[in-house]
């Protein structure tokens, strides 16, 4: 999109940014300068980069753009995420469509795809099988997909609403060595039993009362993908017990959690016999993902 019209009063945008910076950051809003500027480049059909670049050599907004973007700026004020606003979540190397209904994916599970990656990557057998279950987005099977190119992937989700947006990623993707499976973890994938190397899982793990304190997590994010249980780790057993049925002997469980549930899951996963139970820490230093070996 063309940064001025014909005709039409222009803003200097470099002002414009730090308007939207202002009042991003008076509504609470954690990265207010990212979040202008990824604004901003939405509106004009750029990149933060890009929009930064133009900013030092003295670019200017349009009367017209500069309308549309204070639209999209009152809505990431009213804390609704970026994500929605865009419609788009970096993950990794991917560009992912999300929206209402799906879990927006977050740069620790970053971290956590990374140790499936490994896992994956490291194994034996010339196509390793890999399994995300309750993909949401599709973010983590999809970087299997892609990074581990001779593996073969499958991405299981239950929930109707965020099915939507992993078909049309996976759709987008379009890697042809990845499945896409609607089914319950629990019983997901039986013709695999006893053949995969690698089963990852970034399942709802917030206990029922520890309300999220962030309103674009607590206002936005769906319910189904965020809770789990009273101790937030229902999931976390059933996702235990199928993970075992799945693997091969060797197999690597990965799993995401909160900082706060490395014990309790170190516990549940050690009576049901896994071995070589390891917990991994985020870039903040805190204990977000646990791995076992069947």
């Amino acid at each position: 999109m063309d940064t001025t019209t014909p005709g039409a009063r222009a803003r200097s945008l470099r002002e414009l940014r730090d308007e939207v910076v202002a009042g991003l950051a008076s509504a609470g809003v954690t990265d207010p300068e990212v979040d202008a500027e990824l604004l901003i480049g939405h509106v004009l059909g750029l990149s933060r980069g890009a929009v930064q670049a133009r900013m030092v050599i003295g670019g200017e907004v349009s009367e017209a753009d500069a309308a549309a973007l204070a639209e999209l700026v009152a809505r990431r004020a009213r804390r609704e995420p970026l994500q929605h606003i865009t419609g788009r979540a970096a993950f990794r190397n991917l560009e992912l469509h999300v929206g209402p209904g799906v879990f927006v994916p977050r740069p620790e599970t970053e971290q956590v795809a990374q140790l499936a990656i490994d896992a994956l990557g490291s194994a034996a057998e010339a196509e390793p099988i890999g399994i995300d279950l309750g993909t949401g987005s599709g973010a983590i099977a999809l970087a299997l997909a892609t990074e581990v190119p001779h593996a073969r992937v499958w991405a299981v989700e239950n929930s109707p609403e965020a099915f939507v947006w992993t078909r049309r990623n996976v759709d987008d993707v379009a890697a042809p060595n990845l499945e896409l499976v609607f089914g319950d973890l629990a019983a997901a994938l039986p013709e695999l039993d006893g053949r995969v190397a690698v089963v990852v899982s970034n399942p709802p793990y917030v206990p029922l009362s520890a309300v999220p304190r962030d309103p674009e997590v607590r206002l936005y994010d769906p319910e189904r993908a965020l809770y789990g249980g009273a101790d937030g780790l229902d999931v976390v057993r059933v996702l235990s017990q199928r993970a075992r049925a799945l693997l091969r002997p060797g197999g690597v469980l990965v799993i995401e959690h909160g900082e706060e549930q490395s014990a309790e899951i170190a516990a549940i996963i050690s009576a049901d016999g896994w071995r070589a139970i390891a917990h991994h820490r985020d870039l903040t230093t805190r204990d977000r993902a646990t791995t076992a070996v069947r």
